[in-house]
């Protein structure tokens, strides 16, 4: 059992004998391949808690069930465009390795999901192998620090800002007009999506990036009493900027 204060991002998690065989993630048409120059990075984190309270079919079982609890777990890191798109699915790639998926699950746990996040972001990073994309992705998530999400979500009149200014807060180098914070659509915490530059040093978050506006009220969902679910794939609020497709 990992501490529940500030720097846990895992506060259970316990891995299978044997992990889940990953589907391969391909383009599509409307993920098409974009093999295009990179001018920075999104380091997204989800909030489980909100997550595991939607609907999934069992596909998450690992995460949202088997005795496991997790707080921010990592969705990914993703190379941003020059321009308002951004690379995808730059080369082809066979299944991740059991021993990769087993190295990474209790960061992000999902084994399809890590290898939707190295087929559609990681191949379009130059050099880097799956183990050393994830090392890479990792590396950036275990530097994170956060604020009381309890304490946070018992505030009235919480906003958008207030939390960008919280982790900001947690974290020396990580200013609050670097993240973003996305909202479903009854206004609760989904994720936060940090910016990186080409070195992967935090910066401002450019004004067409997606997310929800700091003036924004935010709930944040911690577990307990049920309340309205909302169905599955409506998680973004409207005109938000889904950037990661499914994922």
């Amino acid at each position: 059992m990992l501490p529940t204060g500030a720097v846990a991002q895992a506060l259970s998690c316990s891995l299978p004998a044997q992990v889940e065989r990953p589907h391969p993630e391909l383009p599509s048409a409307s993920q098409p391949q974009r093999l295009l120059p990179t001018g920075g990075y999104t380091l997204a984190v989800t909030w489980a808690p909100e997550y595991c309270h939607m609907p999934h079919n069992g596909a998450s079982d690992f995460e949202c069930g088997q005795g496991n609890r997790f707080g921010f777990v990592l969705h990914g890191l993703w190379p941003d465009g020059v321009g308002k798109d951004w690379p995808q699915y730059c080369r082809s790639t066979p299944l991740l390795a059991p021993a990769t998926i087993r190295a990474n699950l209790c960061s992000t746990p999902s084994a399809q999901l890590l290898q939707h996040e190295w087929a559609k972001h990681g191949t379009c990073m130059a050099g880097l192998d799956p183990d050393s994309y994830f090392r890479r992705s990792t590396g950036l998530y275990a530097k994170l620090r956060y604020p009381d999400m309890a304490a946070l979500s018992r505030e009235q009149g919480l906003t958008v800002g207030r939390l960008a200014e919280a982790l900001a807060a947690a974290n020396p180098g990580l200013p609050a007009s670097a993240v973003r914070v996305t909202l479903n659509r009854l206004g609760w915490l989904d994720e936060l999506w940090l910016c990186l530059d080409r070195q992967f040093a935090y910066e401002r978050c450019r004004p067409d990036s997606g997310g929800a506006v700091t003036t924004a009220a935010l709930k944040i969902w911690r577990g307990g009493p049920a309340r309205p679910r909302l169905s599955p794939g409506s998680s973004q609020p409207p005109g938000s900027d889904d950037r990661d497709g499914a994922g």
